[in-house]
């Protein structure tokens, strides 16, 4: 089994929000407080460290109280930037991805895709979830060994970006939820408000 203490989280705070007018999605409130403390408060239990990649109002995030990364890679290159970002700063085996506009992701989220990687002896364990009747994946819920930085530098460098052509370099398992529900995001500021009222 992996140990809580072995992984590292990262909260992926780094992107543009277009959809979201270009507000930046981890300071929008979310039930009183800014969506990526929250997201951090539901992390922190289940991990030993945890960091903050973000681009924008560095000084925000750090009042959060945990390190603030930004992109090693210019002009916001998507998720996989932030996956690198943790990697590169990572001191642990393992690395944890989430993004910061899902703020209600499982709380066993971390022991379920540990508990799936070390079972399958896989590099990456990956969420998914149902949607129109079937699992889809979730891949900015992943957990990664640390040893792949390398692949990841290699592949970024090369101009890859899609998370799916990169994973599928490797031995990665599928680890199913039930319900679609907690895995819900909010790319304008209407989601976020629905997000709000979910139980």
């Amino acid at each position: 089994m992996i140990s809580k203490d072995d992984v590292t989280g990262v909260i992926l705070a780094g992107g543009r929000g277009s959809r979201m007018g270009g507000a930046d999605k981890g300071l929008q409130n979310f039930r009183g407080m800014p969506l990526a403390m929250f997201t951090l408060l539901r992390l922190a239990p289940q991990v030993g460290e945890v960091m903050i990649n973000a681009n924008r109002n560095l000084a925000a995030y750090e009042s959060l109280g945990v390190p603030v990364w930004p992109d090693a890679l210019a002009d916001y290159p998507g998720p996989l930037a932030g996956f690198l970002t943790g990697l590169e700063h990572c001191e642990t085996d393992y690395l944890l991805t989430v993004p910061c506009d899902t703020p209600l992701f499982p709380p066993d989220l971390v022991a379920r895709l540990g508990e799936a990687l070390a079972r399958n002896d896989a590099e990456i364990a990956m969420a998914s979830a149902p949607e129109d009747g079937q699992q889809r994946p979730q891949p900015v819920f992943s957990l990664l060994k640390r040893e792949l930085m390398e692949s990841l530098v290699q592949f970024t460098h090369g101009g890859g970006r899609k998370i799916d052509a990169w994973t599928a370099q490797h031995r990665t398992v599928l680890v199913p939820f039930e319900d679609a529900a907690p895995f819900a995001n909010a790319n304008t500021l209407a989601e976020l408000q629905k997000l709000e009222q979910q139980p």
